[in-house]
């Protein structure tokens, strides 16, 4: 949590930044950012000013309805003022503002009304008994320009009223409707081809198309390009005729105007989550673009009830989709090696949402990259995914930049993060690699790790087959072990008939491990038996470790910071990504295995010596199975030392200087029962 301080610092700072973009998007029709990395810089915003209520002022953009009159145009006062809809971005936070509702009028019920939130520029449209008599744009909420000459162009706006079906009383004195001047799709790629052929510069998307459009100060211009307007809520003096939003739209199509079919009444939360989820399978095929769901109560008169907090009413949300780009800040870059021994910086981000999944790290690269971005810890940054298993940095927002702001050095973090190991940069290359160690040397490793006993116990894939399948190019990771075929190793030496089934035997075995040792065996640094058995007790699967943040790894007992660091490392290395994905495919499905309380159960051992009942792996297993925990040296937290012939001199001091537990062999039988 920031200090009042840093969250004042930071508000100012998230102002300008958003001010900037508001000025270029809505006044100058130009865009320096992605209009959903926008968003989430006034989302932090907003939030940070409910936290700090003292830092909220009025000239906040989150108390004003972006855009600003344009020289050239008349200026026109709202009558009621044209009002925005606040964000939301989960399911959570839909539940917590329907709760604010409800302690606000707690006779409100779960009725909505539920309509796509088009990308477009909002305008009203103003009938005097009928007729079309002037358009105004949204502007600041309270002025706006008259674009009447513009939007008489558009064709999809009845220059008269429909009266067929609808009470008089709607038609006389004035009127006025409101919705949303869009641009389809496939009509800007038809005026990006022609401007292509001209080698004129393209239009970026079709909002910003349509606002710079809709605010030519020539009509003949506007009249050429094929703007849409779809109307969505109706302003009158007759507000017992409009009794529901579910009935304004109903009017509206009965006026002539073209509203969304989406559009529709919608009873209980836990529907409108299913509808919020609906409209996004097919927001692709939309002729138009969409960000989200508009969600308003139905009932028009406890809606007004509810009243207006700063710039939006309180009874309308917009459901905004997860975004392809979003903004987040850099809390650290650390190191993850590759399993070519390449080592690839990681930036930590405070949490945030893209594409549905929350993102809490993504790839630099390389050492240029970070350089070439100047990309730093402390900074805002906006990251994206397209497509990619990591997402990536974008770029930094330097405004945001915090004045103790150093430059990344390479080295240094390569000597604080690992110090045992010495790294080189070749002449024109781009990478830091693990100095004389070749990518073969780290495979068979690897290899040997993940099929030892302690591991996956592939008994049959020993050494010098590992030395043999991996010089013989049949194995290039981990995963392509279980690719091998009997056909691939029978002509092999040291292959037969009956030793290349043995091993593709042992190997198929191998597919459904243990969840603890299938994380020992991938070999990810600082990650002995015992940390893998408490991984997975914490986690209990996989794919949950797999995403988890470093602040959730680092709170699990005997885990620590630096162990997290190379956790969440190893599973942000886009090697070790692939690999998992490749295991997957291939048919490995570690599980977990729901232990019984025994009664060693949470305790700690430590085994020194050599037992007569059990190798030393199997003494490990026999607590491992009862829910004990091993490790490998005596520490304070070490419960008991199990000592067989020729136990090591180090652990008996250490067992006597912590007061632990020696038990002899039999004593270990007669414990484990």
């Amino acid at each position: 949590m920031l200090s009042h301080a840093e969250a004042k610092r930071r508000v100012e700072l998230l102002k300008k930044q958003i001010e900037e973009y508001r000025y270029n998007y809505h006044v100058l029709n130009k865009s320096i950012m992605s209009e959903s990395a926008a968003d989430s810089l006034k989302h932090e915003l907003t939030k940070l000013e409910e936290a700090f209520p003292d830092l909220l002022t009025p000239d906040s953009p989150s108390q004003r309805v972006s855009g600003e009159v344009l020289a050239g145009f008349k200026s026109v006062r709202h009558i009621e003022r044209m009002l925005s809809i606040n964000d939301i971005f989960s399911n959570d936070e839909l539940y917590k503002w329907f709760s604010r509702l409800k302690k606000l009028q707690p006779t409100v019920q779960e009725e909505f009304f539920v309509d796509l939130k088009m990308d477009g520029l909002a305008a009203s449209l103003i009938y005097q008994d009928g007729v079309f008599s002037q358009a105004v744009t949204r502007g600041d909420g309270f002025i706006g320009e008259d674009v009447t000459e513009n939007v008489r162009t558009i064709q999809t706006i009845p220059l008269k009223l429909n009266d067929i079906g609808v009470n008089p009383a709607l038609l006389k004195g004035r009127t006025e409707i409101r919705g949303e001047v869009i641009l389809y799709k496939k009509d800007l790629e038809e005026i990006n081809k022609q401007r292509q052929k001209k080698g004129l510069n393209l239009y970026a998307n079709p909002r910003n198309l349509a606002a710079g459009t809709l605010r030519q100060l020539d009509p003949k211009i506007t009249a050429t390009r094929p703007l849409k307007f779809r109307a969505y809520d109706i302003v009158s003096e007759h507000t017992d005729l409009l009794p529901t939003n579910q009935e304004v739209y109903r009017l509206l199509d009965k006026l002539g105007f073209v509203i969304n079919k989406q559009g529709q009444f919608v009873s209980g939360l836990e529907n409108v989550v299913k509808i919020v989820s609906e409209f996004e399978k097919i927001k692709e095929a939309l002729e138009f673009n969409i960000d989200g769901v508009v969600i308003k109560i139905n009932d028009r008169r406890v809606f007004s009830k509810l009243g207006i907090v700063g710039k939006a009413p309180r009874a309308v949300a917009a459901y905004k989709y997860s975004a392809e780009e979003s903004t987040t800040v850099v809390l650290d870059i650390i190191i993850s090696i590759g399993r070519t021994g390449t080592a690839n910086p990681v930036a930590v981000f405070r949490p945030t949402s893209i594409a549905g999944t929350t993102v809490q790290h993504a790839t630099l690269h390389n050492y240029d990259e970070i350089k070439k971005k100047d990309i730093r810890i402390g900074d805002t940054v906006i990251i994206y995914k397209a497509g990619e298993i990591i997402p990536q940095v974008k770029e930094v927002l330097f405004k945001l930049r915090p004045n103790d702001s150093k430059p990344f050095d390479m080295d240094k973090a390569l000597k604080d993060q690992y110090p045992d190991i010495e790294f080189i940069r070749k002449t024109g290359e781009a990478a830091y690699r693990m100095k004389k160690i070749k990518g073969s040397l780290i495979l068979k490793k690897n290899l040997i790790h993940y099929a030892s006993k302690a591991a996956l116990d592939i008994n049959t894939l020993g050494e010098k087959n590992i030395d043999l399948l991996v010089n013989q190019k049949l194995i290039h990771d981990i995963a392509d072990i279980y690719s091998l075929t009997k056909e691939d190793l029978v002509n092999l030496d040291r292959f037969g008939e009956i030793s290349a089934d043995k091993l593709i035997e042992a190997i198929n075995q191998s597919k459904n491990p243990l969840l603890d040792r299938f994380i020992y065996g991938l070999g990810i640094r600082h990650v002995g038996s015992k940390t893998a058995s408490d991984l997975a007790r914490h986690f209990q699967s996989f794919d949950k470790l797999a995403v988890a943040g470093f602040e959730e790894l680092e709170e699990i007992d005997g885990v620590g910071q630096i162990v997290a660091e190379s956790i969440a490392s190893w599973f942000l290395s886009e090697d070790n990504l692939m690999l998992i994905e490749k295991l997957k495919k291939l048919g490995v499905n570690p599980h977990y295995e729901t232990i019984e309380q025994t009664p060693i159960s949470g305790l700690s051992f430590v085994v020194s010596g050599t037992l007569s009942s059990f190798s030393r792996e199997g003494a490990l297993d026999a607590i491992r199975s009862r829910g004990g925990i091993v490790s490998s040296s005596v520490g304070r937290e070490t419960n008991y030392l199990i000592v067989g012939e020729k136990p090591g001199q180090n652990k008996l001091d250490a067992a006597k200087k912590y007061g632990t537990k020696i038990l002899n062999e039999e004593e270990f039988l007669g414990l484990l029962g």
